[in-house]
């Protein structure tokens, strides 16, 4: 770790307009090292720099203890008291997924600022940004989209670069009835109610806010026990939509059971079988039987929609169909043959990809 002085030039020269829109505290890329803005003068810059081998955590860490010992008119500036008690939970939330058991209850402990607004019942959801970009999206400007969306009170929680939990009251989600007269008969689940609100916010998201993303939703937890077991999960749903679903943006929990299942199969296992199913066919290989199979899955084998939602005339649908099945002898309008199909195309993802 050592310390750098810039002109202020030099620092624009380097960083672009990042450097010229970076607070104090702020982490910013070199080739070979980060850079922590630590003060600006005038036209003199001063930085502290640190060897690119640092967890997204460790970064953190490190921006909000220098923001921490500036004096209290300048960190005013940077970091509301907002965002500081809510970086303060997201670093307790990592240190117990990376030293602890992260599916066990934990239980949130007082010196969290933020303890006190966790509400008995509460909405998580989990924020991936998808960009290679280096800038860091602003805090503040996040938070003020997010509550056009909720209306009320919303905790958004940096966890890390491009990441963030968020948290809402149940209420919001499901309105104020009862938790019976959510099972009438003829009435939206919950896992329907959350997956609606997700896409809502998700489109919000896709408008008003520049980069793509994907979101991963749960019910109702009890957030001063469950939050870090419901950030793993969040966190695991994400990684596997994104390993097996790539063209979405949006993953359930609960939509994901066979996926997650599959990649638990140690690798050779999965390469095994995959080997086994193509021996005579490299067809999983051809584009628009990959799409077709798919999407026929998706649409839980049926002919009329899956011909609809590929723009296809129903009976090119059954040429595919009985083409794959001359290649390979499998008739994936047969269950026996369909749930062959598909876990192998599941294995074939995950065996490609890595």
């Amino acid at each position: 770790m050592t310390v750098e002085k810039f002109t202020a030039n030099e620092w624009i020269r380097l960083f672009g307009e990042n450097g010229q829109a970076s607070g104090e505290g702020q982490s910013l890329d070199l080739a070979d090292r980060v850079v922590f803005l630590w003060k600006r003068e005038g036209n003199a810059v001063e930085a502290i720099s640190v060897e690119k081998k640092l967890t997204d955590s460790e970064r953190e860490l490190i921006e909000l203890l220098l923001q921490s010992v500036r004096p209290a008119g300048k960190l005013a500036a940077t970091v509301s008291d907002e965002e500081r008690k809510a970086l303060q939970l997201g670093e307790w939330i990592n240190q117990q997924i990376d030293h602890g058991a992260p599916y066990e209850a934990i239980p949130v402990p007082d010196q969290i600022a933020l303890k006190s607004r966790l509400r008995s019942k509460m909405i998580p959801l989990l924020l991936v940004l998808e960009s290679s970009q280096s800038q860091r999206t602003p805090y503040g400007e996040l938070f003020k989209l997010l509550k056009t969306y909720f209306g009320g009170e919303v905790l958004l929680i940096p966890l890390h670069d491009k990441e963030w939990l968020i948290l809402c009251p149940e209420e919001m989600v499901f309105g104020a009835a009862p938790d019976e007269d959510r099972t009438d008969e003829g009435a939206e689940g919950p896992e329907d109610t959350v997956a609606s609100f997700c896409r809502g916010l998700y489109e919000l998201l896709a408008s008003e806010w520049a980069g793509e993303c994907r979101l991963s939703i749960d019910t109702s937890i009890d957030p001063e026990l469950d939050l870090v077991a419901a950030t793993t999960l969040l966190r695991e749903t994400v990684f596997l939509g994104r390993l097996f679903h790539v063209t979405e943006n949006i993953h359930m929990p609960w939509q994901l059971d066979l996926e997650r299942l599959v990649y638990s199969i140690p690798d050779e296992t999965r390469s095994a079988f995959v080997e086994k199913a193509m021996q005579n066919t490299d067809i999983f290989s051809d584009a628009e039987t990959f799409t077709t199979l798919e999407t026929f899955f998706q649409l839980d084998c049926n002919v009329s929609d899956t011909a609809k939602k590929l723009y296809i005339h129903r009976n090119t649908l059954l040429y595919r169909l009985d083409k794959f099945k001359q290649e390979t002898g499998l008739d994936v309008r047969t269950f026996g043959d369909a749930v062959l199909v598909k876990l192998t195309l599941l294995l074939y993802k995950v065996t490609k990809r890595k």
